[in-house]
């Protein structure tokens, strides 16, 4: 890696990060519907969610974006010795002016009344926003065959009864615009509350509910990022979570909208609460910006190719029924199995995937300044496979690499470089069941999984599956789908 003062050689350094930042204020669009990029395809079924107001600094800076490579999709699996390089953690104490701290991908606070409310969303429309949206400068140039335009729709890749139930999961269980609506407005309204007590704060939706890989029943991460100064007898320097989780626990019991406040001291502490007379889950921590990154870095996943998004939501399902989805009971978090899913697509011989950090290193650049992530996912020109398998042919291969090709004892897992890297004598890897690593901290996200007892059951499970779809191709013989959608739908 390179120093965040410094430029890879053959590009432009620039003032706030590796590419120009934009020149004006723009909406941060959640389909990426309006831009010409990796995230572009429409999917007419789908509802448009509302533009995320996002306020970058501005710049006064002409020079063009640098130029990005046409993407490849002819690799196959490698194995090559793997050294995993440390990774700086972003700096958060270092704002010159602590009360003007800007906001990352800051939301405008929704209005206090309803009406203004219903007034406010009828105000977004697809027209009056893709408006607010200059597409970014590059030409695209889309690598292999073109894609028939039968293949721009789901149901192309749902021909068998196996992908038409996949399809039909996802439709029905996929985080609709008034989900995101509802979470929104609540985070608007903590953030209002918050600042009474950090003016400096600002508090920002993460994981599945921004990244395109959500439920209607996901429950919503929160981050809260505190830059500034602060005298050293509140956090020695920077903030302390469990201080200022705490203090937050006890100001959120005077809040009507907040109910079951809960601490965990965890290796990333959370505060967990529900939204009062609803089941809607909150979990809030502090300053944990790699989740900003992560999930700017899943959401240009997620919207590279039409199959990922049912492919990921399924999979969720089955482990969840299966009881494989849950780091606090020691197996698989579920971002350790989005990991895993991109992982498979991009080791195919003929890739779904690609590795978008290694081919696009400026536009996922982990030093830049976390107010410019939201900007590096605009830069990647669309990626085409020649892969035309339907939802079901790879389930059933996501199953079979799992059980019977993947070597859990010798492999590491890593989406960064797209393929399965030889494990060292590293700490992070040494002695651990499962090692999936983190796209930017590098670290063993799969560290839940500890005991030999889980991970059989693991193991056991995938090569299970696997034996039945194969033979079967019903998604009802490893998952029961009607009993899926009807307690989704219960939730909301």
């Amino acid at each position: 890696m390179y120093p965040r003062s410094a430029a890879p050689r053959g590009r432009p350094a620039y003032s706030n990060g590796l590419y120009p930042p934009p020149p004006v204020t723009r909406c941060y669009d959640y389909n990426h519907q309006s831009l010409g990029g990796v995230n572009s395809f429409h999917v007419p079924e789908l509802q448009r969610l509302p533009p995320y107001e996002w306020n970058p600094p501005r710049s006064t800076s002409n020079v063009p974006p640098p130029h990005t490579p046409t993407m490849t999709n002819g690799r196959k699996r490698q194995n090559i010795e793997y050294s995993p390089h440390m990774v700086k953690r972003q700096r958060l104490d270092s704002v010159s002016h602590p009360l003007l701290g800007s906001p990352v991908i800051q939301a405008p606070s929704p209005p206090r009344h309803l009406e203004q409310v219903r007034a406010e969303s009828s105000r977004s429309s697809i027209t009056s926003y893709e408006r607010s949206y200059s597409s970014p400068h590059f030409d695209i140039h889309p690598q292999g065959p073109a894609v028939p335009e039968s293949f721009n729709s789901l149901q192309a890749y749902a021909k068998d009864k196996l992908s038409h139930q996949m399809v039909e999961l996802f439709e029905a269980c996929q985080q609709q615009s008034s989900d995101l609506e509802r979470k929104e407005r609540c985070r608007a309204r903590l953030q209002r509350d918050i600042q009474d007590i950090y003016a400096v704060a600002r508090l920002y939706l993460t994981g599945s509910s921004m990244n395109g890989l959500g439920c209607r029943s996901s429950d919503a991460d929160l981050c809260l990022v505190i830059k500034g100064t602060f005298p050293v007898f509140l956090f020695q320097k920077r903030p302390d979570p469990i201080f200022v989780l705490s203090h937050l626990q006890r100001a959120f019991r005077s809040l009507s909208y907040v109910e079951r406040t809960q601490l965990i001291r965890a290796k990333v502490p959370i505060l967990r609460f529900r939204e009062r007379g609803s089941d809607l889950e909150f979990d809030l921590n502090i300053n944990n910006t790699v989740g900003i990154r992560n999930t700017f870095l899943l959401r240009s996943y997620a919207y590279a190719d039409l199959r990922i998004r049912p492919m990921i939501l399924v999979i969720k399902k089955w482990a969840r029924h299966n009881q494989i989805n849950d780091a606090s009971k020691g197996t698989l978090s579920s971002y350790t199995l989005v990991l895993m899913v991109l992982h498979y697509l991009q080791t195919l011989k003929d890739p779904v995937l690609p590795s978008l950090q290694r081919d696009y290193p400026e536009c996922f650049n982990p030093f830049v300044d976390i107010d410019m992530v939201p900007e590096g996912p605009k830069r990647v020109p669309p990626y085409v496979s020649r892969n035309q398998s339907s939802l079901g042919e790879l389930l059933v291969g996501f199953l079979r690499y799992y059980a019977t090709e993947f070597r859990w004892d010798k492999q590491v897992i890593s989406v960064r470089e797209a393929r399965a890297l030889p494990k060292t004598n590293s700490h992070e890897w040494t002695n651990k069941y499962i090692c999936v690593e983190e796209p930017f901290e590098r670290n063993n996200v799969a560290r839940a999984v500890h005991e030999k007892m889980k991970f059989d059951a693991i193991k056991a499970e995938f090569a299970e599956s696997y034996r039945i779809l194969k033979d079967r191709k019903d998604l009802n013989s490893i998952l029961p789908v009607r009993a899926v959608i009807n307690k989704e739908s219960s939730r909301r």
